[in-house]
């Protein structure tokens, strides 16, 4: 039995105490996972008005358990959605601290998130020990809490099963779990922890310190803090601000205040007052020390998103909705500002973060003065915390990219501008450097980091040396192949690597990864290289998104310059190039996630197995550009909803070729690869990884299963189809939404095309198709439609304006 095995084994049910924002939500995410788990929270001191209008007592199990049935129901309201579907809630089962304390003694993992006071959490594992069953763990999720205090008065033995499990918020979607040992803490207990988080529940774990908000929490809030103060000092606005501490230094597109609206003023106030009144330093308590208009704005309930508004507020006016921006000096809210000034605009044409950062920070202008300010002093702080909160660099690092997705970690973003050239203007400037710093350079070096071509990195740690980062043994790291000479072929679009096992990978690296002539003509390369020299095939990548569909902008060139021959030969060798996926002698598998659209489902379908990460939103959305799918999309989605049907049922026939319609025609959109199935893009037989650093192993992995297993590649067959008969039906379907006004007369038109195509065209109904009769009917009608003005219209639109026309 291998580790990760051995981990599931271990945690087969859990439960979470606290059925609030976080608390249902961690159960929510265990749910995604597939572990059974109870959800508790307190009974309730009295029933409300619809309950007692109901006659419904404290005494009644409903009135007893409704703030966990509460806590259940929310996760599906809440957007973007906690669960990957709806079906994973009936894992969770919701009950109350009285009547079902007991149940503790059934799980193997018990995780409390109630509301951040001692002496409450003190009590709770007082309770909890009593029905607790040794060898089940426990674990606090609070987020700056001492975990020692928690236990204080427990036995040996629940200490030793006891640490803290830091979950960020949304626990589905932030990467980072900060796991917090006790110096009683089982070592075999940690190591299990960690192995359960990354394996089953798709974490990036980082080994905190049980120190005040631990590590992203600490150095994140001093950041932001730090901001505010310069902000006041140089009199700017909140959407300036978030101007220079967004994308441009590697940051999330919501910055510094757009993320505390979303983060809640309550919650970063309480968090900033957590570290303010734990630590010793007069000077540290002072950078804690929480600005009086952040109390203000607190006391007003003006909260951020959640109350509606922060230090933003969106309103409707003529023009629609506006965003406007607090003006902290009158507390009125006015209309954005766009800061004017020549470093930004230079630092957002630089090609790499790097490049971007030194532009700004060393640039002697406001903006650049202002930028350098606050990066230096996180930089500062971050260095002179080592060893306290982390003994290491990379921990802290991973967590800032983790637990706030910064591009790079503080100690990459210091290696990124210079350590030498910055730590010599710190020293101008007066500042104290950190000794870890003052080591590095002692030491001769000049980074953090040391990276040799085609070598693991190493980091500099404590100790005056270089050592090497830890990495999973499922990290398949595609820049160090390509490092290591391991490219098969290449070319401006797309490569062919080696990684190991006799297994290529297909790689698109074209802008976004759309499709074009580079990624055709490399897919037929692979095809015959994978046939003869290797056994099997994986088409992924490690950009941002996986494919967001074919070239648009090609497509419209042609399209304009009616170049129909050469649009047609485009699309005639897509298709081509997508046969020759299917059938080819060898196991292909696709792993696609983030942003898998049009083309890039295109390419997926016709894989002997999709190996998807959790988060995958695939979706065949042509229609939002005024065409269908041209790449075999509509003849591969009819063979999936027919898998298993007798061809000559005709009645069985027709409402799946309705269901193909519905999900081309409206352009469905996975918001998980568990709904994926739900559209049958992808099948019970494919694969889902939840942690998506390790998708390209366990894709490789199932092209190596396959291949033990004797692969044999499909064989052609021919396809019934629902004809004259069924597209009529299909047809009148879209009238109707045209007459009731849902639909216009160029979306009609689209239908009607998208109609003809999925029913097998004008044929008696129960004829069998052969693949190339529905890929010509498919490649017509996708032409066709390229040469509609309207449809122009929508692809230009599409890529001037990033979202879709309806006209």
């Amino acid at each position: 039995m291998g580790e990760e095995e051995s981990v599931l084994a271990n945690i087969k049910r859990a439960a979470v105490i606290g059925a609030g924002v976080m608390g249902a939500a961690i159960a929510g995410h265990l749910a995604n996972v597939g572990i059974p788990t109870l959800l508790l929270d307190i009974v309730p001191r009295e029933e409300t008005e619809e309950e007692k209008r109901k006659g419904l007592t404290l005494q009644d199990p409903q009135v007893r358990n409704r703030l966990a049935e509460a806590g259940k129901a929310r996760l599906l309201k809440e957007k973007p959605s906690p669960v990957y579907h709806k079906e994973v809630l009936e894992l969770i089962t919701p009950g109350n601290l009285e009547d079902d304390l007991d149940k503790l003694s059934e799980v193997d993992w018990i995780i409390e998130a109630v509301v951040e006071n001692l002496a409450i959490k003190q009590q709770l594992f007082e309770n909890i020990e009593k029905v607790w069953k040794r060898g089940t763990i426990v674990s606090s999720n609070t987020s700056g809490i001492s975990i020692h205090a928690m236990v204080e008065g427990r036995s040996e033995a629940f200490r030793r099963h006891f640490l803290g499990t830091h979950f960020f918020n949304p626990p589905r979607y932030m990467k980072l779990l900060e796991i917090i040992p006790t110096k009683d803490t089982d070592p075999a207990i940690v190591d299990q922890m960690k192995a359960f988080a990354e394996n089953v529940l798709g974490k990036g774990v980082v080994m905190a310190k049980d120190t005040p908000n631990f590590i992203a929490n600490r150095i994140g809030v001093y950041g932001t803090l730090v901001t505010l103060q310069a902000m006041f000092e140089q009199n700017l606005g909140p959407d300036e601000v978030d101007a220079l501490t967004g994308p441009v230094m590697g940051r999330p597109k919501s910055a510094t205040f757009r993320t505390l609206d979303l983060v809640g003023l309550d919650t970063f106030v309480h968090v900033a007052e957590n570290v303010r009144s734990n630590v010793d330093d007069p000077e540290e308590k002072a950078a804690f020390e929480v600005p009086d208009v952040l109390k203000e704005m607190v006391s007003r309930n003006w909260l951020g998103e959640k109350s509606g508004q922060g230090f933003f507020k969106k309103v409707k006016t003529d023009k629609g909705k506006e965003i406007l921006a607090l003006d902290l000096a009158t507390m009125e809210y006015r209309p954005r500002k766009k800061l004017k000034a020549a470093s930004l605009e230079t630092a957002k044409r630089a090609k790499t973060l790097p490049e971007k950062l030194r532009t700004l920070v060393y640039a002697d202008d406001p903006a650049g003065k202002f930028a350098w300010h606050i990066l230096k002093k996180v930089l500062l702080y971050t260095a002179a915390r080592i060893p306290e909160i982390a003994d290491d660099i990379v921990s802290v690092d991973k967590a800032m990219k983790w637990g706030f997705n910064w591009e790079l970690g503080p100690f990459e973003t210091w290696d990124a501008i210079g350590v030498e050239r910055s730590v010599a203007r710190m020293r101008e400037e007066g500042e104290k450097i950190p000794p870890l710093v003052e080591e590095l350079l002692a030491s001769g070096y000049t980074s953090f980091y040391s990276r040799e071509k085609g070598e693991p990195p190493r980091v500099f740690a404590i100790g005056g040396k270089y050592v090497g980062v830890e990495e999973h043994p499922k990290t398949i790291d595609l820049a160090r192949l390509k490092e290591q000479n391991k490219v098969i072929r290449s070319n401006k679009g797309a490569s062919l690597i080696d990684i190991g096992d006799d297994v290529a990978l297909l790689e698109f690296h074209s802008p976004k990864n759309a499709i074009g002539a580079d990624i055709i003509a490399m897919i037929n390369a692979a095809v015959k290289e994978v046939s003869a020299n290797y056994r099997g095939l994986v088409i992924g990548n490690q950009g941002t998104h996986f494919c967001v569909g074919a070239n648009l902008m090609l497509i419209l060139m042609e399209a304009q310059d009616h170049n129909w021959p050469e649009l047609d030969l485009m699309v005639r060798q897509f298709q081509k190039a997508m046969g020759s996926l299917r059938y080819l002698d060898k196991p292909v598998v696709a792993a696609p996630f983030g942003m898998t659209l049009g083309g890039g489902v295109e390419v997926c379908l016709p894989c002997d197995r999709i190996q998807a990460a959790a988060e995958t939103y695939m979706g065949l959305v042509e229609v939002g550009v005024g065409l269908i799918p041209g790449g075999g999309g509509n003849k591969e989605m009819l063979l999936r909803w027919m898998e298993g049907v007798d061809p000559k049922d005709r009645v069985a026939l027709q409402p799946l070729v309705n269901h193909v319609f519905e999900v081309i025609g409206t352009a469905k959109v996975s918001t998980s690869a568990r709904e994926a199935r739900d559209y049958r893009f992808l099948r019970p037989e494919d694969g889902i990884t939840i942690n998506t650093d390790h998708l390209l192993y366990d894709a490789k992995q199932t092209v190596l299963a396959m291949d033990r297993a004797g692969y044999r590649p499909p064989q052609p067959k021919k396809i019934p189809v629902v004809g004259e008969t069924g597209y009529n039906v299909l047809r009148l379907g879209a009238y109707t939404m045209l007459q009731s006004g849902y639909i216009t007369e160029h979306d009609y038109k689209i239908a009607s095309k998208l109609a003809y195509v999925l029913a097998g065209g004008n044929v008696p109904e129960g004829t069998l198709v052969t693949e190339e009769y529905l890929l010509d009917l498919e490649r017509e009608a996708f032409l066709s439609l390229c040469g509609e003005p309207k449809s122009q219209q929508r692809m230009q639109y599409m890529l001037t304006k990033n979202k879709p026309l309806r006209n």
